[in-house]
């Protein structure tokens, strides 16, 4: 999947927004993508039936493109997630 056109972090809704090449525009909360974080240990979480405990007032504190995706840290210091642009665009 192609890259989107814009990303932003908009800090006071704790949301990511992502504007596709469509002309549409993806809104994501911060805690969803923190639920959803594809790194190898929160996945591991997720098949044992447990959960990552999500803080309150969660932020987006980095971002860094990796070509095929995007990087994400998160106030809660947790960063190994790369979010590929297709697993993005299938979070609703």
């Amino acid at each position: 999947m192609n890259a989107p056109e814009h990303v932003t972090i908009h800090a006071a809704t704790e949301r990511l927004s992502l504007t596709w090449r469509d002309g549409q525009t993806q809104w994501i909360d911060n805690a969803t993508l923190r639920e959803r974080c594809p790194c190898s240990t929160c996945r591991r979480l997720t098949h044992s039936g447990k959960a990552a405990r999500i803080e309150p007032h969660l932020a987006i504190v980095d971002m860094q493109p990796m070509g095929y995706g995007v990087q994400i840290a998160f106030s809660d210091g947790h960063a190994q997630g790369i979010y590929p642009w297709d697993y993005l665009a299938g979070i609703a």
